[in-house]
């Protein structure tokens, strides 16, 4: 049998995890340690954007073809 088995998983309804492998040893004592995992860092695209100077977050191409214009008008002044 494997000493050490690492399995990650979601946690179900009610808290409940779930682990599954056929090496386990039907009917012998085991140990289960469970940690929970550090939030990931990651963020979404438009998670960044949103936090982006101004919340420049564009929908449609006219959206930035009319903000791309009043920027340049706002260089002639």
């Amino acid at each position: 049998m494997q000493e050490v088995l690492h399995v990650r998983t979601t946690v179900l309804p009610g808290g409940k995890i779930e682990i599954v492998d056929q090496e386990l040893p039907v009917g012998e004592s085991v140990d289960v340690v469970v940690s929970q995992s550090p939030v990931s860092e990651r963020r979404s695209v438009v998670d960044i954007l949103a936090e982006a100077p101004g919340h420049l977050v564009f929908k449609t191409a006219e959206d930035v073809a009319v903000y791309l214009a009043e920027e340049k008008e706002a260089w002639g002044r």
